[in-house]
């Protein structure tokens, strides 16, 4: 019989194993989160605070149960705040009324990255750095007398229904460079991420109407184009420069259009052939940042199918696998196009998994990025499934970036575990800081055979990750007759991992009439006493 439970032991601890791949213990699992037009969240402008919040964690908590590990929120979505803010007004998404405060007051952001903090996951604060009004007419008598548009007339120019900064203007990127140090220096965000808006996308028949900008500040430049390319080099640049001023282990990342430039037109471009990109038309010159270290992530949005002629999945995966230049490569997936009524290549199901699996392929993708939120949350699409299931079956680790801290905390010390009715209590101690400051910020929690080989690298080791306070774990998934051996690591906010803890623990969780009748009789002691 022991023997038989032995065996029922190791069946059930290896057959994952021998069924499917392990998927990676690093990688960002992440899902923007948009709040213009009341997208994803809140579902409708003017919610009671507490409505709001309770939206918001259960939101988090649906997230949580996919397995994503990052959320990217949109907190200033037209030159408006999701935040406290002294330089700009609240959101009219927010409150109902550009202006109007959340009454009872509250802080958004800072309840977001609370919530999303307590849930081990990354709060990636996203602003669109140049739209000023979006949809001005119908926005025409909603937009409040102080709002910057108003104050500063000069800085706007009107292009088809949104309005937007001039990028050319030096007071505008020292604006926006302002905004974005304001909230870096307030509020524990663990990066700014930008979208794919920076000069507008074309309007056919329209001309963005610069050209006194142009006369003012072309200094030598002769080409429009590369002048415009400049401006926007500009902010980015020093948008760069201020975090790691303020807050060196923030990240700063950028979401483009999927297609830097055709090969048609430049050699070391995709090879597609799309009428739009992201260097000629909305020029953002994505390769010139990640190759000068100007930003920390990309996620281009190659939200294309694998059979979409013009610009195929697999062409621009290889593409930017190939131009990433050691920063770190997410890409952003459309969740919102599966099942298209309109795009009939997505009427296959299979077409998201597919692109999931080839990122895995190459070394330099190090994750995905879905749009948007309730794409994952619909229940009639099958990709949540999928992701729980399968592809996210597993806790992993935000990945690494060395160039902004690659000193791991100091080990967990003291192990204890102890034994009862088909768990395992775990407590140790917190270790002290490590050599730059940083002390644990999490920690994860390891379980292994008595006899299998320690492995740190295999998530399917990993049996919990303890975020909140105290150092303590139970863990409820202990099957009898298996002898086990528990390892605590700590890990920083940068996910610097530790070694493992020194005391390796063996556990002996079997069940008998004895642990069953002592557990019974503690539960009708405690009922007869109330």
């Amino acid at each position: 019989m022991k023997i038989f439970i032995l065996f029922l032991c190791f069946f059930h601890i290896y057959f994952d194993a021998f069924m499917q791949p392990t998927p990676p213990k690093r990688e960002l699992r992440a899902v923007w989160i948009a709040t213009v037009a009341n997208t994803d969240f809140p579902t409708k402008k003017n919610l009671h605070p507490f409505q709001q919040q309770e939206e918001f964690s259960k939101l988090l908590e649906k997230h949580q149960e996919i397995g994503i590990n990052a959320v990217i929120v949109q907190v200033r979505p037209s030159t408006d705040a999701f935040y406290h803010s002294d330089r700009e007004l609240w959101s009219e998404w927010l409150t109902g009324k550009q202006g109007s405060s959340p009454k009872p007051f509250y802080d958004p952001l800072a309840f977001m990255i609370e919530e999303a903090h307590k849930r081990g996951m990354e709060f990636h604060a996203w602003f669109n750095p140049y739209r000023a009004i979006y949809d001005t007419t119908a926005r025409k008598q909603m937009i409040h007398n102080e709002h910057i548009t108003n104050r500063k007339p000069e800085w706007f120019i009107q292009y088809g229904k949104n309005k937007y900064f001039n990028p050319a203007i030096p007071q505008v990127r020292q604006y926006i460079t302002d905004i974005i140090a304001d909230v870096v220096s307030r509020y524990p965000i663990d990066a700014v991420h930008f979208d794919d808006y920076f000069y507008p996308y074309p309007i056919a028949g329209i001309a963005f109407d610069d050209a006194q900008s142009f006369e003012k500040y072309k200094g030598n430049l002769t080409n429009i184009s590369d002048w415009r390319r400049g401006n926007v080099n500009l902010l980015i640049e020093s948008i760069s420069n201020k975090i790691k001023e303020i807050k060196p282990k923030v990240k700063f990342g950028v979401s483009p259009f999927g297609i830097w430039r055709n090969q048609r037109d430049d050699v070391q471009g995709s090879q597609t052939t799309t009428g739009t990109t992201s260097y000629e038309h909305l020029y953002a010159d994505i390769r010139l940042w990640l190759k000068n270290g100007w930003i920390d992530y990309v996620v281009p949005q190659v939200y294309f199918h694998h059979q979409f002629k013009p610009a195929p999945y697999p062409s621009l995966l290889n593409w930017w696998a190939s131009n990433s230049f050691g920063r770190h490569l997410y890409i952003g997936q459309a969740a919102y196009k599966i099942g298209s009524k309109t795009d009939t290549l997505w009427q296959n199901f299979g077409e998201m998994p597919a692109q999931l699996r080839l990122n895995r392929q190459y070394k330099e993708v190090q994750g995905s990025v879905f749009f948007s939120s309730k794409s994952l949350t619909n229940k009639s699409l099958t990709i949540a499934d999928s992701l729980k299931n399968d592809f996210y079956k597993y806790p992993a680790l935000v990945p690494l970036m060395a160039w902004k801290d690659n000193l791991p905390p100091n080990a967990p010390t003291n192990l204890q575990v102890s034994k009862s009715y088909k768990s395992a209590y775990l407590t140790w101690q917190k270790p002290t800081r490590a050599k730059d400051g940083d002390e644990a910020a999490y920690y994860v929690i390891y379980r292994f055979l008595q006899d299998e080989q320690i492995d740190l690298s295999n998530p399917a080791k990993i049996v919990g990750i303890r975020r909140e306070q105290g150092e303590f774990f139970i863990d409820k998934h202990v099957q009898e007759g298996c002898a086990y051996r528990y390892l605590v690591t700590a890990v920083d906010n940068l996910h610097n991992e530790s070694q493992a803890s020194k005391a390796v623990v063996i556990l002996y969780p079997q069940s008998s009439w004895t642990d069953f009748l002592r557990v019974f009789m503690e539960i009708y002691l405690k009922k007869v006493k109330t």
